[in-house]
């Protein structure tokens, strides 16, 4: 077997590996970036068949996927900090009010909203005393 049958059978055996592993775990599908996209397409492109090559249709459609998920990339880091802008809005706007809600540990607290904070993922809590309160779990709201 030639250098070049060989580089190419350990290219399709670990493709096959990694197809195989991927299936395995639908949820790493969902972790693919630009990056990883590109890298499959400059291996698809290395490991082609000389005699059957790739068009150039389905390049330039590869090309126009990947400005796609860059583009969606994009467009979703910026819903993501719309919304906790937002959160950060929605809960600053509750500071010096009367609040009554229910705490990570079930209880019903009801006082004063004296700060916000917005932990991972864009949620906000309210910190009422000593307890802290998840927006979410807020029942009623009162003036001053």
């Amino acid at each position: 077997m030639s250098g070049v049958d060989s580089a190419l059978l350990n290219n399709s055996t670990s493709g096959t590996t990694a197809a195989a592993n991927s299936a395995a775990s639908s949820d790493r599908m969902n972790d693919l970036t630009t990056s990883d996209f590109i890298k499959m397409m400059v291996a698809e492109l290395q490991n082609q068949d000389p005699m059957d090559p790739m068009s150039n249709t389905e390049m330039l459609s590869q090309i126009s996927q990947m400005r796609q998920i860059t583009s969606n990339d994009k467009l979703s880091a910026g819903i993501d900090s719309l919304m906790q802008g937002e959160a950060l809005t929605t809960a600053s706007s509750l500071i010096g009010k009367t609040v009554t809600g229910v705490d990570s540990l079930g209880e019903k607290i009801t006082g004063k909203v004296d700060k916000v904070t917005i932990e991972s993922g864009g949620i906000a809590k309210l910190h009422v005393g000593n307890s802290i309160i998840d927006i979410t779990s807020i029942t009623t709201i009162s003036g001053v």
